[in-house]
């Protein structure tokens, strides 16, 4: 393991970023120098009591600036969703056009940012801010992200010739505390239109890993469309958020589908329940909340991915997976730092196996 260490500013203390900032504060990879909120009060409180430790003598600030004279090795950015593109466009390019690394979850688009679904204005920025810093942006998630790049793509690697590739998301959302009701209309009457029921949103949104494995194989796809179903629950269903009524939505299934000469070869699917029984007929795992990739080639091969928790803290998968989320983009650090300046995908990064997990 190497013995310099990599000075990391955290940007971001939500579920996410106060999980990864704990990590951090622990590890002998990665040295925290600086945290910034965008919360007014979160400044100035100390970073281990922001994640439920002790005190560090690190305090948070909302000031970009600031950070930036810290002259860190790279950013850890885990802001708000693409719903802020602005803020984090603002946030992100001070520290890219200062010559600062950024390693970021935020807006999914960018995780291919090559896709012609992204609008310019949240594209181009960045690319001139790391033109002009000479600095790398890299966005990742869980999905879009790892569960639907970095998992099929390294599996499809182990095949001759493929039919067709799905990456699933199957997951229960009766203890997700997230936004779903206006994005996906869950607890919503049948006949809401949910804002990712509409096709070019979901595609911008979702599909950015689709064009994403055509590249990697080396196909340009002839079309993405996109599938969109909704089941209504009988009974009324207890979530984390209310009750789900009965007569309203409580389960959607969407794809979105890369189609090649006419078939459709690459598939994003999500599969959102409140409750394991709820929409029965739907594709489910063999355990509850897993992200699966199915290839129909030569092999065929499954492959199911579950996040837990064995700590005894009580905390669900959708949470272990939020962690997973966000160390991925922080054990990226090093590989970013190593990278020419520009925007970074999972197809410009070496394996990244987590220098220092192992302790």
């Amino acid at each position: 393991m190497t013995d310099a260490k990599k000075r990391i500013v955290l940007w971001g203390t939500g579920v996410v970023g106060s999980m990864v900032l704990a990590e951090i504060i622990r590890h002998p990879l990665f040295e925290l120098v600086g945290v910034g909120v965008s919360n007014p009060d979160k400044v100035g409180r100390d970073a281990g009591l922001l994640c439920g430790g002790g005190e560090t003598g690190i305090h948070a600030t909302d000031s970009v600036a600031e950070l930036i004279a810290l002259c860190p090795d790279a950013v850890v950015h885990y802001g708000p969703t693409a719903q802020f593109a602005d803020e984090n466009i603002r946030v992100i390019g001070a520290f890219l056009r200062a010559g600062i690394d950024v390693c970021s979850t935020a807006m999914t688009p960018w995780v291919w940012p090559e896709m012609a679904q992204t609008p310019a204005a949240w594209r181009d920025p960045i690319t001139e801010a790391c033109a002009e810093g000479g600095a790398s942006c890299f966005t990742t998630g869980i999905d879009p992200g790892f569960a639907n790049d970095l998992f099929p793509m390294t599996l499809l690697g182990l095949c001759g010739e493929v039919e067709s590739v799905r990456a699933s998301e199957l997951l229960d959302y009766t203890s997700y505390e997230g936004d779903y009701e206006v994005e996906m209309g869950i607890g919503r009457p049948p006949e809401f239109q949910a804002m990712l029921e509409i096709p070019e949103l979901l595609i911008m949104a979702w599909g950015a890993t689709v064009p994403m494995i055509a590249t990697a194989v080396g196909i340009e796809l002839d079309t993405i469309t996109t599938t969109w179903e909704k089941w209504v629950t009988p009974v009324d269903r207890p979530s984390a958020k209310g009750v789900v009524a009965a007569g309203n939505v409580a389960a959607i299934r969407f794809t979105i589908n890369g189609v090649y000469h006419g078939r459709e070869v690459i598939t994003l699917e999500h599969v959102n329940r409140i409750g394991t029984d709820a929409a029965p007929d739907w594709p489910a795992g063999t355990k509850d909340d897993v992200y699966r990739v199915d290839i129909v080639g030569s092999p065929s091969i499954s492959q199911e991915t579950s996040f837990r928790f064995t700590d005894g803290s009580g905390r669900t998968p959708a949470v272990a997976g939020c962690l997973a989320t966000g160390m991925r983009a922080l054990n990226a650090v090093p590989a970013v730092n190593a990278l020419p300046p520009g925007w970074v995908t999972p197809l410009d990064l070496p394996l990244v196996p987590g220098v220092g997990t192992i302790r």
